[in-house]
């Protein structure tokens, strides 16, 4: 049985893996908390919840992720993506802590033309992956034992805001809508990265090395965003059209990756995980919101 922190309890992630965890026969004390319960980026009180509580195991859910937001709240995104994750690294890496970290596919600069491995450069082109880069350096140059950092992209869930609930938003009040087609990169339906990091979490496997250890972890297909809206209509039969458009057609403050695929072969190997299909996470998470006909 172990003590195991979750940040950002009420994100996308931090709210499947309680979900998950409330229907679980699992006896490990899940202390599930929000930045208002608990300041990641204040040492003495984290330092202090951790000790009072023997945590072992923290899951890093927390982030900034308003990516155009990000480019004028440049303090505010580094505080939490980069100082927080420095600051959760520095106790785990006293107390022997593991920790287990959520990072992006916007670390890269999305040029590449094969699925990104973990060592490849990375190379971020927007303020809010700057600052979740810096945050993985932070916490591999601290390098807390047995410690490890998941990169993901195009995050969805049953909870929060998310491109999905746009999209059944917007396909009931529009005939027809422009989606950007040359972008190109894997949904990930966070029900399912939740139970992976359970999965590693729970049954105590470990990282394939001394140091921290990176990883890849989205659902398997290939896709455009284009592709994604024309799946979800599909899906939840609406009528709206969508049209394939430019990334030029729809200028946003933060540069978004052309090609963000992400190579899966370390996690799946390493830690036994069978990786769901992105159609198969997408038809879940539209029953669960009661749209899927």
């Amino acid at each position: 049985m172990a003590n195991i922190l979750v940040t950002g309890a009420n994100g996308q992630l931090g709210s499947e893996i309680k979900e998950l965890v409330k229907n679980s026969l699992d006896s490990s004390n899940f202390y599930f908390t929000t930045s208002q319960e608990l300041d990641i980026t204040e040492h003495e009180k984290v330092k202090t919840f951790i000790l009072a509580n023997n945590i072992e195991v923290i899951i890093n859910c927390a982030a900034y992720t308003a990516v155009d937001k990000a480019e004028t709240e440049q303090d505010l995104a580094d505080k939490i993506n980069h100082l927080a994750v420095k600051n959760l690294a520095q106790i785990a890496k006293e107390k022997n802590i593991k920790l287990i970290h959520i990072s992006t596919d916007y670390v890269y600069d999305g040029k590449n033309y094969k699925p990104y491995k973990e060592d490849d450069t990375t190379s971020p082109q927007s303020v809010y992956g700057r600052t979740k880069r810096d945050g993985e350096k932070a916490m591999q140059e601290l390098d807390p034992q047995d410690s490890i950092i998941i990169r993901t992209s195009w995050v969805y869930s049953a909870y929060g805001n998310n491109f999905v609930k746009t999209m059944l938003r917007l396909g009931k009040e529009k005939t027809e809508l422009g989606v950007i087609f040359d972008q190109v990169g894997s949904p990930t339906y966070a029900k399912d990265l939740a139970q992976a990091i359970l999965e590693i979490v729970i049954e105590q496997k470990s990282n394939s090395g001394s140091q921290v250890q990176i990883y890849h972890y989205s659902n398997e297909g290939v896709l455009s965003w284009y592709d994604f809206a024309k799946e979800i209509m599909r899906m939840a039969k609406l009528e709206c059209k969508i049209n394939p458009i430019e990334t030029k057609e729809y200028p946003t403050p933060a540069s978004r990756p052309h090609y963000s695929l992400l190579n899966k072969a370390k996690i799946k190997k390493e830690f036994g995980l069978e990786i769901p299909y992105y159609k198969d996470g997408l038809d879940d998470c539209l029953r669960r919101l009661g749209e899927r006909k």
